[in-house]
């Protein structure tokens, strides 16, 4: 369980990890003091392990700065919620093991505890007390989660089968 952070629409990777900060892209625990600064400047020195990214349409849209998923989840995030994501942000969360769940987040507001329930595709919102379905993930991309990424999963499995 964690807490919500609230963002908008159109969160893209330049606002994730700023640009400015570009120098930083080798040291990325560094570069995570830094996630999200121009939205909410606060968010890196606040965030704990286990809160939760929520936002609306779009989210990740921009270059496809791998990076911007793995500093999310360096300054502690579970998982990222949102109404719709872009594909290559998408991926690369996958691709590094951080969740990443579409679903109605309107429900969802700053501050909110909820909870991640992925193997029945439930999101509880504990402060409401109320649930939110999102589409089951494929076996395969679960099984990339539950191992902490693709790159972990390749090393155990040593293919992408099931």
């Amino acid at each position: 369980m964690g807490k919500a952070w609230k963002f908008g629409d159109s969160i893209s990777t330049d606002v994730i990890a700023p640009g400015r900060y570009f120098h930083l892209r080798s040291n990325l625990p560094e570069l995570a003091k830094h996630v999200l600064e121009p939205a909410r400047p606060e968010f890196a020195s606040e965030v704990k392990k286990g809160d939760f990214v929520v936002a609306g349409d779009n989210f990740g849209l921009g270059s496809s700065r791998e990076h911007a998923p793995i500093i999310i989840k360096i300054a502690g995030a579970k998982a990222v919620l949102a109404k719709s994501f872009a594909r290559i942000f998408y991926r690369n969360c996958i691709n590094i093991g951080l969740p990443a769940i579409t679903c109605n987040t309107d429900k969802i507001d700053e501050g909110y505890e909820i909870e991640l329930d992925m193997e029945k595709g439930v999101v509880r919102n504990k402060t409401k007390g109320m649930e939110l379905e999102f589409p089951h993930l494929p076996p395969v991309m679960n099984r990339i989660l539950q191992e902490g990424g693709l790159v972990a999963y390749i090393k155990a499995h040593k293919s992408l089968e099931i």
